[in-house]
């Protein structure tokens, strides 16, 4: 089990949306990557975290935040710019958007702890998919804050958008990454105190 899951974790590299294409998931490999959320680490059960599914028939509609989201930072944006934000919407076949909700539950829970069960519900569901043959992608950029897309998915002052999740299979992949060795993010705690 062990040799499996180390295998999974070595195999598991974002692929770019616009390098996955359909066929994604079917509806029980979507039920499994979905589930696979539920096993993150979440104190006092808060469920902190909520994923959105972007169907294709909502997809014209994320388009137009995300171009209008870049017109809000940049006025002089050309039309083929433009156009670029917009197409974004429609890559990879299955979308979803991962938010942190800074307000439910005990306030004493940090908004750090929250943001870190969601990416452990996000990374179990990157191996999902992995697991499933399927490629898949974290997103980010600024239209994750700009009012079009606040308005569009109708968030509080106390929702975040952090992420987008792209999952399908891979048209085209880069060669593996060289990845980090655990020398190179650990240290040791010197229990000397003088």
């Amino acid at each position: 089990m062990a040799d499996y899951f180390s295998a999974l974790l070595a195999s598991r590299q974002t692929i770019l949306p616009k390098r996955l294409i359909a066929p994604g998931p079917d509806a029980a490999q979507l039920q499994s990557i979905l589930d696979a959320a539920g096993h993150a680490p979440d104190h006092e059960r808060l469920l902190p975290w909520r994923l959105v599914l972007i169907p294709a028939a909502a997809r014209a509609a994320l388009g137009q935040a995300f171009a209008e989201a870049l017109l809000e930072r940049d006025a002089a944006a050309l039309p083929e710019q433009v156009q670029q934000a917009r197409d974004k919407a429609e890559r990879a076949p299955l979308l979803l958007l991962l938010l942190v909700d800074a307000g439910c539950g005990d306030p004493e829970i940090d908004f750090a702890e929250r943001v870190l069960s969601a990416g452990c519900a996000v990374q179990n569901m990157l191996l999902m998919a992995t697991a499933l043959g399927f490629g898949s992608a974290l997103t980010s950029g600024k239209a994750l804050k700009a009012g079009s897309l606040r308005r569009l998915f109708g968030l509080s002052e106390q929702m975040h958008a952090v992420c987008f999740l792209s999952v399908g299979t891979v048209e085209r992949a880069k060669p593996p990454r060289v990845r980090p060795r655990s020398a190179d993010y650990v240290t040791s705690l010197n229990g000397d105190a003088s």
